[in-house]
């Protein structure tokens, strides 16, 4: 497996626990509807559609949660991109037409009932920064004359990762944040600093399997990345990587 599809592997794999799509929410969706959220309530849905030309699509991760008092749901898609898409804005439109149109085929919406609301969101985690346009809207000719009315406008949340100042990062307590923090990390005590807090912040028995995944990806994507092949043994837990890279990394953080 490349390294770009074993990083994109590594995201969706923590992507797939509540957590960290709450922490994802919580952190860097800076609008008021989010402090109505019910995080308790939040579900993975099926991400694979199919359109009716029988062609089948399969969305990075899809999540839903309860907002406020009523059982409506905000749907949330998370795209994971490494490279820059000067057409995403269009992807975007597509992915949701198949969500909402598989919300129909299944029967999900209850009489009389509106289409529920979606945050698309892409993440973001190559170089250079994002360029691209985030309304479909702008991808489109423009139109005078009355046609415009009929020009379709959606957005999708961009969270480029590298946009982000460390210092602005390391105030937040937040996972996804420190997960930010250790790919942008070109320091030894950044990732001290970020895994001594992963250990405080997943110490907890139901996060194992988040503990896991941080330990693999620090191992896998982070420490064996930047090592010589055979230099590291593999580690199993966050404490371990901890003391290994204080005892045996000194020499090669030089070459970052």
């Amino acid at each position: 497996m490349s390294v770009m599809k074993s990083h994109d592997a590594s995201y969706k794999k923590f992507f797939s626990f509540p957590r960290m799509v709450e922490d994802l929410l919580r952190g860097f969706v800076h609008e008021e509807w989010v402090k109505k959220l019910d995080y308790s309530t939040l579900e993975r849905v099926n991400g694979s559609y199919v359109a009716d030309g029988f062609k089948q699509r399969h969305d990075d991760v899809v999540w839903r949660v309860r907002w406020g008092d009523d059982w409506l749901y905000v749907y949330i898609l998370i795209e994971f991109q490494s490279d820059v898409d000067p057409f995403m804005a269009l992807r975007i439109m597509t992915y949701l037409g198949l969500l909402y149109q598989d919300l129909v085929n299944q029967k999900l919406l209850y009489q009389g009932r509106l289409l529920p609301p979606v945050l698309p969101i892409v993440l973001y985690n190559g170089n250079p920064r994002w360029n691209a346009s985030v309304d479909v809207q702008e991808l489109i000719v423009p139109m005078k004359g009355g046609l415009e009315r009929y020009c379709p406008r959606l957005s999708y949340l961009l969270i480029d990762e590298g946009a982000y100042a460390a210092g602005e990062l390391s105030e937040l307590q937040n996972l996804v944040a420190a997960l930010f923090r250790l790919e942008k990390s070109r320091d030894l005590e950044t990732v001290r600093h970020a895994i001594k807090n992963l250990i405080e912040w997943l110490k907890m028995p139901e996060q194992a399997g988040l503990r896991r995944a941080f330990t693999r990806w620090i191992y896998h994507v982070f420490i064996k990345t930047r090592t010589p092949q055979g230099a590291i043994p593999e580690v199993t837990d966050l404490e371990e990587a901890q003391s290994m890279l204080s005892k045996t990394v000194v020499e090669w953080t030089k070459q970052w």
